[in-house]
């Protein structure tokens, strides 16, 4: 090995080890107090790491760093011994400095990018220990069950679901693999949104709610602050805000979904989604500036990771794509437009998803008829939940959010049918 990489390998060492050290130091922030593990001691806790690894590489042997991994452990071992006969039973400190040994030997293995990673995340997880508290504060057992139930499931179910199409030509698209995938996918989103919202709290600005509850639901948030604006009418505008950064977050999210669907078509319809996006950005910022609001709102979210709706959500995937493939087969373009409007009604996702799908072969639909499916499905959606809110809201909050509505509605229209 050539000495100039031999010393970037013990550099990065170095590095890690010190940023470990530095968020340690801060952390205790204890002055006069020598600590077991401050900044010195990790950084060369990494450089240990690098040269336990290059003297095993010298000796063609594993035991020089396993005794240096074994004689850290027992010192590490004492000095938790010794915290916990004064009260402080925490392993934080400790199984940190091990991680910065490790990354220092992955760092001599020229695994840079690994070690950097490793280092960089624990410095990170080591600084937002109170986020992590407060954010598990705010988890109930419904929510945990919830989450390890569908975690467990997709990880023992997905790999074993075959990966292959069935049904008779034309309609040999059912694929359990993909399907499921999707379901995931689509609820792995709906959870990030959750996450961010357990987080920073439902009850935050309401325009923040509206641009994380766009991520989970957003027909949830037009729900949620249609029905507060009949007893809270003072706050339309704040309510308007919200209900149309989420349906301008529901455009968005679309378009991510698609990607990870069918990239090209996501290039296709990128420029006319950004319409309606633009069109809901600019009335956002108009509303905000005509009424800002330090006013709080509390959504009521619920964990997407349940069983029932991803089964659910699965099974609408599935009767839409069959629909989806009918109306092309026997209707041409002209029922793929009828089915992606009226599945928009309900379920964006499911229609953009499987017009997504049904556009990668080449026996499937033109990139120029999904587009304008999945354009038409998304404005469809759009109209539905502005019903609801021009039916159930209050007079106030329906004409502060008339204009935006029809500002999306006409420019997604009109970005459709110009593709």
């Amino acid at each position: 090995m050539e000495e100039s990489g031999l010393f970037i390998r013990f550099g990065v060492a170095l590095i890690i080890g010190v940023l470990v050290g530095m968020q340690r130091e801060y952390a205790f922030d204890t002055p006069g107090k020598e600590l077991a593990t401050g900044v010195r001691t990790l950084a060369v806790m990494g450089l240990l790491g690098c040269a336990g690894a290059f003297l095993s590489d010298l000796m063609r042997s594993p035991w020089p760093l396993t005794a240096i991994i074994i004689i850290v452990g027992i010192f590490f071992a004492v000095n938790y011994f010794i915290d916990a006969w004064n009260g402080d039973t925490g392993l934080t400190t400790e199984t940190s400095g091990i991680l910065t040994l490790l990354a220092g030997a992955l760092a001599y293995w020229d695994q840079l990018a690994l070690a950097v990673a490793i280092g960089v995340a624990t410095a990170v997880l080591l600084s937002i220990k109170p986020e992590m508290h407060r954010f598990v504060e705010r988890l109930t057992r419904e929510d945990i069950f919830a989450t390890m139930k569908f975690a467990v499931i997709t990880a023992i179910v997905l790999p074993v679901l075959p990966n292959r199409v069935f049904g008779p030509a034309p309609f040999d698209i059912f694929n359990p693999y993909k399907i499921w995938l999707l379901v995931v996918l689509i609820s792995g989103i709906s959870f990030v949104g959750y996450i961010l919202i357990k987080i920073a709290g439902a009850r935050k600005g309401i325009g923040l709610t509206g641009l994380l509850g766009g991520l989970a639901s957003s027909t949830a948030v037009t729900l949620s602050f249609t029905s507060k604006s009949k007893t809270d009418e003072e706050f339309s505008k704040p309510f308007a805000l919200a209900i149309i950064v989420a349906w301008t977050v529901m455009f968005s999210r679309v378009i991510v979904e698609v990607a990870v669907v069918n990239f090209p078509l996501a290039r296709q319809i990128f420029l006319p989604i950004m319409v309606p996006i633009v069109a809901g950005l600019a009335y956002c910022i108009y509303l905000y500036l005509r009424h800002k609001t330090d006013q709080e709102a509390d959504v009521a979210f619920h964990n997407p990771f349940e069983l029932v709706p991803a089964v659910t959500f699965g099974i609408i995937f599935v009767i839409i794509l069959f629909l989806s493939k009918a109306a092309h087969v026997y209707l041409g373009d002209t029922g793929i437009y009828l089915s992606s409007i009226v599945a928009g009604l309900a379920d964006v996702d499911a229609i953009a998803l499987s017009v997504a799908d049904l556009s990668r072969g080449e026996t499937g639909s033109s990139l120029q008829t999904a587009g304008r499916a999945v354009m038409f499905a998304a404005v469809s959606n759009t109209f539905f939940k502005g019903c609801l809110v021009l039916f159930m809201g209050a007079p106030s909050l329906r004409r502060a959010i008339l204009p935006g509505f029809c500002l999306m509605l006409v420019t997604g229209a009109a970005a459709a049918l110009m593709l």
